[in-house]
């Protein structure tokens, strides 16, 4: 029987539902993504550090880039031996990791057989879209 592997994602952290031999297995990742925070001592135009300007724009989006990154890491280590993938979830998310997923060098984009759209759901309402999913 196919293992079928199917991912609710956002920002905040991704639900994988793995469906294997009748059984389902749920497993949730929390994302380290960090949000834009303003410090105090920081304004829009960034910090001053003695003759050296530094733009905490520029800063905080390569450290996004690099943590959103690992996120992806670590869902795709959970989901490199399944058969079939579906991703869906509110945002963005999904289609960046839809395209991490179609960069890397293995057999994971083949077995991507959908991503799409859909609002923000339950633990229980994940597992039957996922469920419904692969039963059609």
């Amino acid at each position: 029987m196919k293992k079928q592997t199917g991912i609710w994602i956002d920002s905040r952290k991704a639900i994988i539902v793995t469906l294997n031999n009748g059984k389902e297995t749920v497993t949730e990742i929390e994302s380290d993504l960090e949000n834009r925070i303003y410090h105090d001592k920081e304004g829009d135009k960034g910090s001053f550090i003695g003759h050296q300007h530094i733009d905490s724009q520029n800063t905080f989006d390569e450290r996004r880039k690099h943590e959103i990154n690992n996120y992806f890491k670590g869902i795709i280590a959970k989901i490199n031996d399944t058969d079939e993938l579906y991703i869906f979830g509110p945002a963005e998310t999904k289609t960046k990791l839809e395209h991490k997923i179609n960069i890397e060098k293995s057999t994971l984009p083949s077995k991507l057989k959908l991503v799409e759209t859909s609002d923000s759901m339950t633990s229980n309402q994940i597992v039957a879209k996922v469920k419904k999913f692969f039963a059609q």
